[in-house]
């Protein structure tokens, strides 16, 4: 969880909070609700704008003042985590609403994905229950966290696989491709594996949600990403936490609905990314107030791939990490990705020890009980230490 950030704080506020629809503003007026001044427009980085899709974040609650241009736009998703919405919209459009007196600034949807890579058991866990090497190959804890409800944000969870123990289920799908939560990609289930699954989980008793906002091939899009937080900050059920294995390029929007979210109370873990660059170049591992993993190997070294900088909270097992897999296996695999349900859990388990706490607790517990020092191969200015659940 990261203290001082350039990023813009907005607060909740669209009663509308499901998707789709048209965007209805009979009550507001035109002429003086148009600006001087066009607001900003925030451009994606090359290659990975959607074209034609935008989120519109503005100033208060209410969408856009102008009612007749209001009528002519059809929202893709309404939000509430943010002031704002998604939509397509066309060059004149965008123009008209960039110079509406509520909006804030405007930002090209863009591209997400997932952030693991395939390598060649589970030795993560066994790593995170003790300060030093060698592993001991065991894995103590004291509750399973069965009162605790997980968010998985991710390509959906195979909910039927026998590691889960029938306590996965849906929660909500973005995608809109007729899957309706299930995974068929593969990554969602694995991460939900390594939060809580029965053989290679962290919290072994938590309920897990699946919240699907990339496709079968592992991505999605900004716009579909804040839907996700917006359906889990309107409808978790505490304790909560919720863990982020995904990532694209820095953006506003999704720092500010991730921050919502965490806000309410949601423990977040949320991957660094696997650039090898500065985490503080993506989005949602630059977000403040929630707690950015970066990934560890069994040496303790920082994975090759793994992001860094101040803004790394904690690292944690990410390299060669055997979880659930869908078709009712298992997969060896590598990531950030990996990392952040390692934290996910721990948060889980604390919620579950000791109730539920606000997000700047866990996150502080977390960094305050890891093991100092230990990971090595970092940049100057990136934390060196690794996830230690203690006696969770």
């Amino acid at each position: 969880m990261k203290t001082v950030r350039n990023t813009l704080f907005l607060g909740t506020a669209l009663a509308l909070a499901a998707c789709g629809g048209e965007l209805n503003d009979a009550e507001m007026m035109d002429g003086s609700d148009i600006s001087q001044t066009e607001a900003p427009l925030m451009l994606a980085p090359a290659g990975t704008a959607i074209p034609g899709s935008y989120i519109v974040v503005t100033k208060q609650e209410g969408g856009l003042r102008r009612a007749s241009l209001a009528s002519r736009i059809q929202a893709r998703h309404n939000y509430s985590v943010i002031n704002g919405f998604a939509a397509d919209l066309t060059a004149e459009q965008l123009a008209e609403v960039r110079k509406d007196a509520n909006v804030l600034f405007v930002e090209e949807d863009a591209v997400v994905k997932l952030e693991a890579t395939q390598s060649p058991a589970t030795w993560g866990i066994d790593r995170i229950d003790q300060v030093s090497l060698p592993l001991s190959n065991s894995y103590t804890y004291t509750t399973t966290a069965s009162n605790v409800t997980a968010y998985v944000i991710d390509t959906g969870i195979q909910i039927s696989h026998s590691q889960f123990g029938g306590r996965a289920a849906v929660g909500y799908d973005a995608i809109g491709d007729g899957q309706n939560g299930n995974d068929c990609q593969g990554h969602g289930t694995h991460v939900a594996g390594t939060i809580g699954s029965a053989t290679y989980g962290v919290a072994k008793g938590v309920k897990l949600r699946a919240v699907r906002v990339l496709n079968c091939s592992g991505s999605g899009t900004n716009s579909g990403v804040i839907a996700g937080i917006n359906w889990v900050t309107t409808n978790h059920v505490k304790p909560a936490v919720a863990n982020m294995s995904l990532g694209g390029s820095a953006s506003s929007a999704v720092n500010t609905a991730v921050t919502n979210l965490s806000n309410a109370g949601v423990f977040v873990a949320v991957a660094a990314g696997n650039n090898n660059a500065n985490a503080s170049g993506y989005s949602p591992a630059s977000a403040p107030a929630v707690t950015t993993v970066g990934a560890s190997t069994k040496t303790d070294a920082r994975a090759s791939y793994s992001n860094y900088g101040s803004l790394i909270d904690i690292f944690a097992p990410g390299t060669d990490i055997t979880s659930t897999w869908i078709g009712s296996g298992t997969n060896t695999i590598s990531g950030t990705s990996m990392a952040s349900p390692h934290v996910a859990g721990v948060g889980a388990l604390y919620k579950g020890t000791y109730g539920d706490a606000s997000s700047a607790t866990v996150d502080s517990w977390i960094k305050s009980n890891a093991s100092v020092g230990k990971i090595t191969g970092v940049p100057s200015g990136t934390t060196t230490n690794l996830l230690n659940k203690k006696s969770l």
